[in-house]
């Protein structure tokens, strides 16, 4: 087996995407006049490899959404909760920006990010009326493999 590199990144690099990801937080949503939302809904669906959260108001049509790789993580980085805390944040900022007042969250999938997301959406001052688990679970599961006959 050969030898493995270790890349690592100058200061430079890292403070270059440290902003990038900065400016893609502090982005701001337009929305028409006409739609003013009072409550709404924010689904966070965390997987191993993504979180993508997205807010709807309460009739279900979507108003904005974010994940981890629209903000600019890339591989792996992506299913990490830094990733999905910074993705929380983003969507906050653009509830603040839509002055919703009461949030709904519907937390779906096994990925590490749904916790630090809903501990930033709390920390960011959301008032957050409940939140609900709405994870897939078989309630019988698959079918089991046959006795191996030997």
């Amino acid at each position: 087996m050969g030898k493995t590199r270790i890349i690592q990144q100058s200061e430079k690099e890292l403070l270059k995407e440290s902003e990038k990801v900065a400016e893609a937080v502090k982005r701001e949503v337009k929305i028409s006049p006409s739609k003013k939302v009072k409550e709404g809904r924010l689904y966070i669906s965390s997987s191993y490899n993504n979180t993508i959260i997205t807010l709807t108001d309460p009739q279900g049509n979507t108003i904005a959404w974010s994940s981890a790789g629209q903000i600019g993580f890339k591989g792996t980085k992506k299913g990490t909760p830094f990733a999905a805390s910074k993705v929380a944040e983003a969507i906050a900022n653009i509830v603040k920006s839509l002055k919703i007042e009461k949030i709904e969250i519907f937390v779906k999938g096994i990925g590490t990010g749904r916790d630090s997301a809903i501990r930033t959406l709390a920390a960011k001052g959301l008032d957050i009326v409940a939140i609900t688990d709405v994870t897939p679970i078989p309630h019988d599961g698959c079918r089991p493999p046959r006795p191996r006959r030997v």
